[in-house]
């Protein structure tokens, strides 16, 4: 066995099937399933199951493939460590990402991080659930999180970059957006919500919030991405509160906030003795602007 087999079962069992994986990894499918039925050989079960769908793993596959991927992960993390200490940053960063965090600031900092080292390539979670964190910590997959908290089972440096803000989104023709003072929660009870999936770290939040200030909201929406609420909330569906970061550009002009002013620490989470890759990017991240504030005027936008 090699990591390559090891990769290509990866594959496989991402993609699903034969023909998909083989299409991705540049390769004939019948030389991808003759490399699935050696590893199959060798380690002496089936790893998976063959339907007229395509594949799935078996229940020895699972087992497998967890180990493989930490096998996997193991060697780029090498080889990111050997071309590191050459001054060549490559390879691939894995980085999780609550909902609505670093909106702005992490794509920078990215960007300019790819201008230095065209070979670095990135993977982010975006809000993945309280158990893919978990599996993905536990793995040791994970590059960096950027969370308002660390997660269970993360055993990283801490480094607090700011915080961010939350506002309130209105429909267009609200008449709270006349107003150049923040707005309290107590102002939207009789509001319709949109809310976001179940789970989610951004959904918690404001269930929390609410919970402090009265009746639960009436729930007309719900939304996995922020860029989607807010869109929604343009269209009158209802309203909904968010990370000010993550509101997309043009829409500034709907959002007000909130009294008391709501906001949350933004830490950056990065695995204890970390390569030049995870370094360079907590550089260009500790650059980035976390210290706005939201203003009271009528066009309020974060300066």
């Amino acid at each position: 066995m090699n990591l390559r087999q090891y990769e290509y079962a990866l594959t496989v069992a991402e993609e699903g099937s034969i023909t998909a994986a083989a299409e991705r990894l540049g390769m004939a499918q019948p030389s991808l399933s003759q490399q699935i039925g050696t590893l199959e050989k060798q380690v002496g079960v089936r790893l998976f199951t063959r339907t007229p769908q395509g594949m799935s793993p078996t229940v020895a596959g699972r087992a497998f493939l967890a180990e493989a991927e930490v096998a996997t992960t193991a060697s780029r993390r090498a080889f990111i460590a050997a071309r590191a200490a050459g001054g060549d940053l490559s390879g691939e960063l894995v980085i999780a990402v609550y909902l609505g965090f670093g909106a702005r600031q992490l794509p920078r900092a990215l960007g300019e991080l790819r201008r230095r080292h065209p070979r670095l390539q990135v993977t982010i979670h975006e809000e993945p659930d309280p158990a893919e964190m978990e599996r993905l910590a536990r793995q040791g997959t994970l590059d960096m999180v950027l969370v308002h908290e660390i997660p269970p089972g993360c055993l990283f440096d801490v480094r607090e970059l700011g915080e961010e803000s939350y506002v309130a989104v209105l429909p267009p023709d609200h008449s709270l957006l006349r107003r150049a003072e923040p707005i309290a929660l107590d102002d939207l009870a009789g509001e319709g919500w949109v809310r976001f999936r179940r789970a989610s770290k951004l959904d918690e939040y404001l269930t929390g919030l609410f919970a402090d200030h009265g009746p639960a909201p009436r729930t007309v929406g719900r939304a996995s991405q922020i860029s989607t609420a807010v869109r929604l909330v343009a269209e009158g569906l209802g309203v909904t509160v968010v990370p000010f970061s993550a509101v997309p550009d043009g829409w500034e002009h709907l959002t007000r906030p909130l009294r008391p002013a709501l906001s949350e620490p933004v830490l950056a989470g990065v695995r204890r003795a970390p390569g030049g890759a995870e370094t360079a990017l907590l550089d260009q991240l500790m650059q980035q602007d976390w210290g706005r504030t939201v203003h009271t005027a009528p066009d309020a936008l974060i300066r």
